[in-house]
């Protein structure tokens, strides 16, 4: 994948996909659109497309960003450790894109593996299930199986 130039981004992007992706911004809790977002569908990068979570491990935690007990596959997320604003952190950004996503916290439903991934909707783009063969991701309509 060859990324787009900075310059590119801005002009595709809002200022707060820029902003989040980018430099590792946070949008304000309950702001997101996809904080009480349900439908049946994949999230994916905004920046590059690749797919990173399911409606089907999406979960209301009450945090004020969209959460997620698990990524579509782990090898598509990377995690950093973010020590901003004075506290240690476990940052999650997209492999391909290396776009920033948000954080993931041990503190999620322990009967579905005990992680939250606390994400910002900014670097999301929702894909409904009945769209998803259409815009080349067919192959993730088992999740809704």
């Amino acid at each position: 994948m060859t990324k787009e130039s900075k310059e590119e981004l801005k002009a595709r992007l809002t200022p707060e996909q820029y902003e989040v992706t980018q430099n590792a911004g946070t949008e304000r809790p309950f702001t997101g659109k996809y904080d009480q977002w349900w439908d049946d569908g994949i999230f994916v990068d905004v920046v590059s497309g690749e797919p990173l979570f399911s409606s089907t491990d999406k979960y209301d935690s009450g945090c004020g960003w969209p959460a997620f007990t698990k990524g579509i596959d782990d090898a598509d997320l990377q995690e950093n450790t973010d020590h901003s604003f004075g506290m240690t952190r476990t940052e999650v950004r997209s492999r391909d894109a290396d776009s920033h996503l948000g954080h993931v916290f041990p503190d999620g439903p322990k009967d579905k593996g005990g992680l939250r991934y606390c994400i910002n909707s900014a670097s999301l783009r929702f894909v409904p299930k009945e769209d998803m063969e259409k815009e080349g991701y067919g192959k993730y309509l088992s999740l809704f199986k």
